[in-house]
Order: structure tokens, then sequence, then C-alpha cells
């Protein structure tokens, strides 16, 4: 097997121990699920380190959930595909929770990494906004706007260490939609309220 070929099989074997146990992995674990001897990780990678850190890299790069958005197209109604994107992006934000935060990560301080994460959630923003586009006169915000709003939406929803002691633990996708939405659509009956006249 060529280098590139065996990094990217070490790589690919290494992504789901680290969703299951976090960074804590022996290369005698990774060695196994690969289907190589221990010694061979060390011919392709200068230490175990490095290949969590490739591994990481990979299990956070947007270009499959921006694929997905994009593969939803827009021909169905708004609601149906923001359905559709959440139930992917909470599928992946979920398989990637003990990474977000896992102690002992080399990625902690890694400026790389951190302008690729911010790279990654520009990408997946744009891919949302994508989706929302043909409906911006309805709403009250921007498809970028919404876009962002619904990945904090999702966020929340995934991640109960934000200090909300699990208070949206239990959304849904379909929840999640309707606060979104129900919040953003105009509504065509909306007037403002009357104002009181002074006696």
């Amino acid at each position: 097997m060529a280098p590139e070929d065996r990094r990217a099989a070490l790589i690919a074997a290494t992504v789901p121990l680290l969703r299951e146990h976090g960074t804590a992995l022996s290369t005698r674990q990774i060695a196994e699920a690969a289907g190589v001897a221990e010694g061979t990780i060390f011919g392709v990678f200068p230490d175990k380190a490095s290949l969590l850190r490739a591994a990481l890299m990979k299990a956070f790069d947007a270009q499959p959930a921006v694929d997905a958005l994009a593969a939803i197209g827009t021909r169905t109604e708004l609601r149906a595909r923001l359905r559709e994107a959440v139930a992917m992006l909470r599928a992946g934000m979920i398989s990637n929770a003990k990474l977000s935060a896992a102690p002992g990560d080399p990625l902690v301080d890694d400026p790389e990494f951190r302008k690729r994460m911010l790279d990654n959630r520009r990408r997946i923003g744009s891919a949302l906004a994508a989706l929302v586009a043909p409906d911006r006169d309805r709403l009250r915000r921007s498809p970028e706007g919404a876009a962002h709003l619904l990945l904090m939406l999702i966020a929340v929803s995934v991640y109960r260490g934000f200090g909300l002691d699990g208070e949206f633990g239990d959304m849904d996708d379909a929840e999640i939609v309707s606060v979104l939405l129900d919040g953003l659509l105009i509504r065509p009956s909306s007037t403002p309220p009357p104002t009181e006249s002074p006696t």
C-alpha cells in the first residue's frame, strides 16, 4: 500500500475510535482497528500526536456537511428543507461531541485548527444560507443571519454544557426548525399593537 493510502487508512480507522473514546487512545487500539502492526503507524506518522491531529482534522472536516446540504436542494418547502439539514447537522455534532472539549486534546492550542474550525463554521453557514435564500422575502433576518441562528440552536440542543442545565437537550429536529422559523417568519396578518391614547 502506498504511504498516502496507508496514511488515509490509519486516519479512517482512528476517527471512529476518537468519537467513541476521545483522545485517550493507545496506538495498539488504532493498529488493531486498522488491521496493521503497531509499528506501521510510526512508518507513516512521526508520533501518536501527529496521527491524532490528522484524525481530529478529518473528524471536523466541513466538506461532507457542505456537500450534504447542497444535495438537499431548494425544491421542497423551507421547513422540510431545514428539518433535513438539522437532522444531518445534529448527527454530525453528536458524533463529535466527545471531541469538542476532550481533555488533553492535541488541538486545543493549535492556531491552524482554530482557523480551520472558523472556516468550517463559515462554509456550513454559507451552505445553510443557500437553503434559506429562496425564502429571504419571508424572513425578518437575512439568510446568513437565519443560518447562524439555526447553527446556534442546533449547538445548544447538542452541547448541554452551556450553563443551561440541559434546558434545551430535549429539542428534536422539528422543534429546532419551529423555534427558528416561527420566530422569524413575517406573519401577513400581524399588525402593530394599538397605542394607548393619553388620558
